[in-house]
């Protein structure tokens, strides 16, 4: 069925303090109810209401298909303490994603599930280096870092993998989305508003709740695979089974596992630089050419996605103990291995001590063993002084080993290459030789949260009604980073990924208190009003507090209005303030500085200390006719001493601070200007403002079948208010130059059109998707073919226009009956593709697109099967 959460009446279904839908009672029991808009919702155990004869006289599951169409008038516990609340009736915005909304998107990867069918939420064309690996979303044009992610209503913990290079997600370790099962979700709530107040750090573009199913019976099985029909790669396949069973009479065992894997999908037909026989006389790189090689012009595959494989498992339980007491929890594990591209290699790089290695040149592949792992154990009741009660911990960690295959370290072949610790070229891995793979660092992220939250319905004088919560949150966090080995990192280090050295290594960890009070009152019948406040001690950035007001009011039955004030704020994270990198490029290298280091600290650098926000939203809830429903919210989102990429500088002024950190510069040939060093730094303030319109209807055509039509349109637009910090002098230092200045305010689409159409006779079922992807710009930096005197600049730039593009997705699927359902379809069938950059920003020819631009995925049209199996 697509129906997800059910409107279930009060006495059967209650919503916890943590999001947990809760059963009231141990005991099971069948219900419906009927939703803000009348139409009738069923239970999961409830038998589907007969339909229309239609033409084909469909199965029992695809009569189901029709009811409770609209998602929106399911039960919510995101953003909101009240019980039974549907997300039409929300004080703040809420989108609730269904699991077989998210299934026709055509996607395997949960991401790409949600930007596809949610205009709010975007991802960047392609990853670099170790972010490749990394399933990151961003909201209302905020980065990762400012989402903050929910399971079951707990924080989920990030991912240990930095993004290390310049784009829009520079710095974040925000939460991988698919470091969970697909098929282990339910329905996704998605709070539009900001919710530092209820939730704690993160919670400044909005929140998204992942809500796991929780049946206590059937069989689900899926397969799917499919590649990129235009170029024949990019292999997909897919494996999942969940299924649910009793825990005595009255509790519940859900269990899932997934099976994932896609091979690389490489853009055809580019065409390396430095392999074409001739080049404009300002070329940087020389052309490489040498008799009886003949190296095809398109050995690099830079722009390309990861090679990765998958599995994962969790499980999700509940058992009552009593009539007034339940024992819950869930647990999820994931192991992933996966292997991105880095640029090619010529035979002569490094003066060509690589040549008897790799006669042909190389791609060096940067690879990823990830587990990520999370369990959850909680209790929670009804019967502690009339206050429903939840208590919970959970422990989540992601641990990234991160090294180099294809590769080798020019500078431990190098003749200068010495073992005598007083020279210059000291290696401590030896000289004449270099592994062909090597480890170059590891990483590990763990948060350790606890939970206690308490609810209760009052009357203030027989009159207004009210509900009262409030809670303490303990979390300990902690980051650890263990260094690579040897060859990884001496004399400039393995190419393609240079390795973390001893002194960039460490551990280091932090304690969080948090409490919070929440007031929901409802003044009349049509007024409601919440307040909501909390106080956040962190032991290494200090205190935090913050509030929330938060109103609605119901003109009539069909026209109501709501608006929230509220203020927030992001701390830094332990990896913001303590992580470094050494990336390494054909021509050139840059170093991340840690926040926290003298290196930084030399070119300016200041501790970190949180982002605060405040936000403003207002908006309309309108049904002009009985079943259409149309909402409209606008935004404004302010954040001050914002976590930016600063201070960057090239030339030996760079040299000296990466060489101040530790890290030695590679053996590669380039000029002083394509080396550039860069910190975090609180360097910013930006203004974000912006529209969500959502509207749906559903055509009920008896025996013409079904159909329902949604519309979704985000308007977003970033400006940069403050760039820059005052330095103890009373001087200005302005830390962000027009590139970065770009990735924080540009490089999110302007607009975002999705129009969906689903529709169902008898046993078919049809969906079609237009999205319409808005304008990005970008400054790119002039590269191996730019002017001469522009190449590597960080000062002159080139501002890239990525004009809107519309997509088109189609899914046409058929149930043979009860159990076996078949889908086949495409996204994006017409192979549509971002604009391509010209070759002067082009780097090495082989990077044809902008790389950041959070737009048109590169990987064009993907053609696909899938099974369903039900039991």
């Amino acid at each position: 069925m697509n129906a997800t959460i059910l409107a279930l009446p009060f006495a059967f279904l209650v919503a916890g303090p943590s999001g947990r839908a809760e059963a009231a009672t141990p005991k099971h029991k069948s219900a419906r109810s009927k939703s803000a808009s009348g139409q009738t919702a069923a239970s999961p155990t409830a038998a589907p209401a007969k339909s229309t004869a239609t033409p084909a006289a469909p199965t029992r599951a695809a009569r189901a298909r029709v009811l409770n169409a609209s998602q929106a008038e399911d039960v919510i516990v995101t953003g909101t303490h009240s019980v039974n609340r549907h997300a039409r009736q929300s004080i703040s915005p809420v989108t609730v994603l269904s699991a077989a909304t998210l299934q026709r998107s055509g996607s395997m990867n949960l991401a790409q599930q949600i930007t596809q069918t949610y205009a709010s939420i975007n991802v960047e064309a392609v990853g670099a280096d170790a972010a490749a690996l990394v399933s990151a979303i961003h909201m209302r044009g905020l980065s990762s870092n400012e989402v903050l992610v929910l399971v079951d209503g707990k924080r989920r913990h990030t991912t240990a993998n930095f993004t290390a290079d310049s784009g829009p997600n520079f710095g974040a370790t925000g939460v991988d989305l698919n470091m969970l099962p697909a098929n282990m979700i339910d329905h996704i709530e998605v709070l539009e508003d900001g919710a530092a107040a209820m939730y704690g750090s993160d919670a400044i573009a909005g929140v998204v709740n992942i809500i796991t199913k929780k049946q206590d019976h059937g069989v689900h099985m899926s397969a799917q695979t499919g590649a990129n029909a235009y170029n024949g790669d990019g292999w997909q396949y897919q494996l999942n089974a969940d299924g649910g069973m009793k825990l005595g009479n009255n509790g519940f065992l859900h269990l899932f596992g997934q099976i994932y894997h896609t091979d690389h999908y490489v853009t055809p037909n580019l065409a390396d630089h430095r392999l074409l026989p001739s080049q404009p006389p300002q070329a940087s790189s020389s052309s490489f050419s040498q008799p009886g090689l003949n190296i095809p012009v398109t050995s690099n595959q830079i722009t390309s996605t990861p090679e990765e494989t998958r599995e994962n498992f969790g499980l999700d339980w509940e058992k009552p103990l009593n009539e007034h007491v339940a024992f819950y929890g869930n647990i999820t594990y994931t192991h992933r291995h996966s292997e991105a591209y880095e640029n090619y290699r010529v035979p002569n790089v490094g003066g060509g001590v690589a040549e008897s290695i790799f006669p042909y040149g190389f791609s060096p592949l940067e690879t990823i063993e990830e587990n990520d792992y999370a369990g959850l154990v909680g209790a929670k009741g009804d019967n502690v002084l009339g206050f429903q009660w939840d208590v919970s911990s959970v422990y989540g960690a992601d641990f990234d080993k991160v090294g180099n295959k294809n590769t080798v370290n020019t500078g431990m072949l190098q003749p200068t290459c010495s073992t005598s610790p007083s020279s210059s070229y000291y290696s401590s891995a030896g000289c004449g030789f270099s592994p062909t793979s090597a480890r170059a660092e590891s990483y590990n992220m763990a948060q350790w949260t606890t939970n206690a939250d308490f609810r209760r319905r009052f009357n203030i004088a027989d009159v207004v009604p009210m509900t009262l919560a409030f809670g303490a949150e303990h979390r300990l966090e902690s980051y650890q980073i263990w260094p690579g080995i040897q060859p990884s990192y001496v004399l400039g280090g393995t190419q393609g990924y240079a390795g973390l050295a001893p002194q960039n290594a460490g551990k280091w960890q932090r304690n969080v208190w948090g409490v919070y009070l929440d007031g929901d009152f409802h003044f009349t019948k049509k007024w409601e009003t919440d307040f909501a406040g909390r106080f956040e001690h962190y032991t290494d950035v200090g205190n935090n507090e913050i509030g929330k007001i938060s109103t609605r009011y119901d003109l009539t039955s069909r026209i109501a209005f709501r608006g929230t004030i509220s203020t927030g704020f992001r701390a830094p994270t332990l990896a913001e303030e303590h992580f470094s990198a050494m990336n390494v490029s054909p021509t050139g290298a840059s170093g991340l500085l840690a926040a926290s280091s003298a290196a930084a600290a030399s070119l300016g650098a200041k501790a970190l200390k949180p982002e605060r926000s405040t936000s403003i939203s207002g908006g309309v809830i309108v049904e002009p006719v009985r079943g259409w429903h149309v909402e409209a919210d606008a935004y404004q989102i302010n954040i001050r001493d914002r976590i930016v990429q600063g201070g960057t500088v090239n030339g030996q002024t760079a040299i000296d601070a990466i060489e101040d950190l530790g890290f030695q510069l590679p053996a590669n040939s380039y000029n002083q200007n394509s080396v550039s060093a860069y910190y975090l730094a609180n360097g910013a303030s930006t203004r974000t403002q912006g529209v969500d319109i959502k509207s749906d209807y559903t055509f009920h055509m008896h025996k013409y079948g079904n159909l329902l039509l949604n519309l979704q349109i985000a308007l977003n637009r970033t400006r940069l208010h403050h760039n820059g910090m005052w330095d103890d002098a009373g001087t200005m230092t302005p830390y962000l130059n027009a590139e970065n200045i770009g990735y924080i305010t540009t490089a999110y689409p302007r607009s975002k059109i999705i129009l969906n159409a689903y529709y169902t006779i008898g046993n078919w079922d049809i969906n079609l998707r237009q999205t319409r992807w808005g304008e990005t710009k970008d400054m790119l930096q002039y590269s191996d073919w730019g002017p001469a005197n522009l190449q590597y600049s960080v000062t002159n730039f080139y501002q890239f226009v990525n004009t809107p593009r519309w997509t088109t997705d189609l899914i046409v699927g058929y149930r043979f009956n009860d159990h076996w359902h078949l889908a086949v379809g495409a996204n994006n069938i017409f192979n549509v593709r971002p604009r391509k950059v010209p070759q002067s920003v082009n780097y090495l020819g082989a990077n044809p697109y902008d790389q950041t631009s959070e737009q048109v995925p590169i990987y064009g049209g993907y053609y696909f099967g899938r099974i369903n199996a039900d039991f």
